[in-house]
């Protein structure tokens, strides 16, 4: 079995990598993105945001790195960050919701792991979209739950996502 050659996290972060990777404890952890469906999910989930920033009061960024943790950097699909956080080069505060969207090679498995660190961070909620079902769960460290009345909603902010609009912008 190969063995991973792990990097400082000074490394990482003086590097760029083309898709970026993720660093979990001194590894690259590659990411599946690049294909249609993939791509048509995340540009449907930053315009909505970004087309309601001031109201919202929210900064959508896409594929952001997060330092999750001392030695663990994730980059989301998609997060939003309160417009009263300061701009960083690397997101330390908490957003405001991580969202991710599954690729055909994806293990929920996999995101499971990723919902540990958000959640470990103080990120609530987490959101993941199944494209090609047209599906989204609300992810806590318990689980993969619909969500309530096929709406997405970030609790304390004027943020709601109706899931009937927004995959009808996939069409």
């Amino acid at each position: 079995m190969a063995t991973a050659t792990l990097i400082a996290v000074e490394e990482y972060l003086a590097a760029s990598y083309e898709p970026d990777r993720e660093y979990i404890d001194g590894e690259l952890v590659e990411r599946n993105l690049g294909e249609y469906d993939h791509s048509n999910m995340q540009a449907a989930l930053t315009a909505l945001p970004r087309n309601r920033a001031r109201e919202w009061n929210v900064r959508a960024l896409v594929e952001q790195r997060v330092r999750v943790a001392a030695r663990r950097i994730r980059v989301p699909d998609v997060c939003l960050i309160s417009r009263d956080l300061p701009i960083e080069r690397v997101i330390t505060h908490s957003p405001l919701v991580c969202i991710e969207v599954l690729s055909p090679e994806d293990r929920l498995r996999y995101y499971q792991d990723k919902v540990d660190d958000y959640t470990a961070m103080g990120v609530a909620p987490i959101w993941l979209f199944d494209p090609v079902k047209r599906q989204a769960f609300v992810c806590t460290r318990e689980g993969f739950l619909p969500p309530e009345g096929e709406v997405l909603a970030i609790p304390g902010t004027p943020i709601r996502i109706p899931l009937k609009d927004l995959f009808a912008d996939l069409d």
